[in-house]
């Protein structure tokens, strides 16, 4: 018990120590000085809020994670009220779970950036239209001038407002969007390639509640990444494989105390193979999360040449 609680310990202060490093590091930056030096795990604060085009309005993005928040929390309240609490065993509802804390987080922090966004565009607004006034050019048509003072606003936004470091919330956010991604893969990975088969062998049926919790929580991720500007870092699968082991450590601690079945057949301890199928679900974590970072890749690569002049993510 005294080796699990320094595991259960380092697990728990690990995290918490890098996001005070990036926090701290960032501290000095954050009147509005853009800091002078990036690394691997830099963040802006508005990398959380704002679309990856330009010609996107950062409430599109708020209205989707808005939604996605809403659907994934009816889904796993119901299937928890039909279901009951040991629904929570698995997971694959620990994963839903955290996808829903990632939308719901997403979405203040969104509702926060279109405040932010409207308060800059109405404020070069009003210097725009101030300096043509001043200088005679002002006119009451809505033509070319009109186009020419979006386009002005729109590329002096962020000349006219430094961009400011992410904070603890921001960087708590990217850690969730990158735990997720792994999740979900290994989640509907497993769950497609290895129970279904299972099951299907048994003459076992799934619920359509079973086939949206290994779907809808995909779709709205990749959809998410499709359009945000969150940053991927490939040192962060740190934080994936410390969700699984958190997960692996709640169970045999549960089991430990608890005469229970095991939600999943491969954790069982006392199969002469638990060594292999841990050490093999271990290793299905290093493609899982590199197929979705290569996905990022494969959207930088896309949206930047269709794109150049709107793509505004950091590569």
């Amino acid at each position: 018990m005294h080796r699990l609680d320094i595991h259960i310990n380092g697990v728990c202060i690990i995290p918490d120590m890098e996001i005070r490093r990036f926090s701290n590091s960032n501290r000095d930056n954050r009147g509005g000085e853009t800091p002078q030096k990036e690394t691997a795990g830099s963040l802006y604060e508005d990398e959380t809020w704002k679309p990856c085009l330009k010609g996107v309005h950062p409430a599109w993005l708020l209205a989707f994670r808005v939604i996605s928040f809403i659907v994934l929390l009816i889904l796993v309240t119901v299937t928890a009220f039909i279901d009951g609490g040991s629904i929570f065993y698995y997971y694959t509802q620990w994963t839903c779970t955290l996808i829903t804390i990632y939308f719901g987080l997403g979405s203040f922090l969104s509702m926060y950036g279109c405040y932010q966004y409207h308060k800059s565009v109405s404020g070069d607004k009003v210097d725009n239209v101030e300096g043509d006034t001043e200088q005679g050019n002002f006119v009451g048509s809505h033509g070319d001038n009109s186009n020419n003072s979006s386009a002005k606003i729109t590329n002096t936004i962020e000349e006219s407002h430094p961009r400011r470091p992410a904070g603890l919330w921001g960087y708590l956010f990217q850690i969730i969007f990158q735990m997720s991604a792994g999740a979900v893969l290994l989640t509907d990975c497993v769950f497609w390639f290895i129970i279904v088969p299972f099951l299907e062998i048994n003459n076992y049926g799934l619920n359509i509640l079973v086939i949206n919790m290994h779907t809808v929580n995909a779709v709205f991720l990749l959809g998410d990444a499709a359009l945000n500007c969150l940053r991927f870092p490939l040192f962060r699968i740190a934080y994936f494989f410390q969700w699984t082991v958190t997960f692996v450590i709640f169970q045999w601690i549960l089991h430990a105390f608890v005469q229970l079945w095991w939600p999943y057949p491969f954790l069982d301890l006392s199969s002469s193979y638990a060594p292999l199928w841990y050490f093999s679900v271990a290793l299905m974590h290093i493609p899982c999360y590199g197929v979705f970072a290569l996905t990022i890749k494969l959207k930088h690569a896309l949206l930047s040449k269709w794109f150049p002049d709107s793509y505004q993510c950091v590569r």
